[in-house]
């Protein structure tokens, strides 16, 4: 019976991640969860209180997945410099990927205050992988310059999102070349 409950579980956070990344928070209803997994609405909240809940739930669950991907690049790199690189590129690339649209739409949304301090304490740990490689390049406040940095990668998966001008590829290789060299280029 536990197995059944978990597989149903999985298979509503599925339906959530596809519903956020077609239509955002917006999209993410109790009667659109119920419609995609086949479960009765009465169903979907034996399992969560409120959407905010689900979303709590899908960054339990998926940010630490990606933040490991993040660092898994970032340990690859033999340099601060290409730490930096990783760290910027590893997220772009994870854009195309349902979990991190969900995640992107989810701290572009409107939740209560546990959910969103949840997704800020995610963030502050995938900021904190790159203090230190920040700090081995030389800057004198390399916790402040990690916080910038994560901004200017924030800026980059939105212009992708949006679906810009530019190419994805574009878009990375600039974030980088501001992370790296700053407004001068190079």
């Amino acid at each position: 019976m536990a197995e059944h409950r978990t597989m149903q579980r999985g298979a509503l956070l599925d339906a959530a991640r596809s519903l956020l990344s077609e239509g955002g928070t917006e999209a993410l209803t109790f009667p659109a969860l119920a419609e995609r997994t086949g479960l009765a609405r009465s169903s979907v909240y034996e399992y969560f209180r409120s959407r905010a809940s689900v979303v709590e739930e899908l960054c339990a669950v998926d940010f630490p997945v990606w933040a490991a991907e993040v660092e898994s690049a970032m340990e690859r790199a033999g340099t601060p410099a290409g730490k930096v690189e990783a760290y910027v590129r590893a997220q772009l690339l994870l854009v195309g990927d349902r979990r991190h649209r969900a995640v992107v739409a989810i701290s572009a949304s409107e939740l209560d205050a546990g959910a969103r301090e949840k997704i800020r304490a995610a963030h502050g740990g995938l900021v904190t992988m790159i203090v230190e490689a920040i700090g081995e390049l030389g800057h004198e406040q390399p916790r402040l310059a990690a916080m910038m940095l994560q901004g200017v990668v924030d800026a980059a998966v939105r212009r992708i999102e949006l679906g810009a001008a530019e190419d994805p590829g574009v878009i990375a290789d600039s974030a980088v070349a501001m992370a790296l060299h700053g407004v001068q280029g190079g």
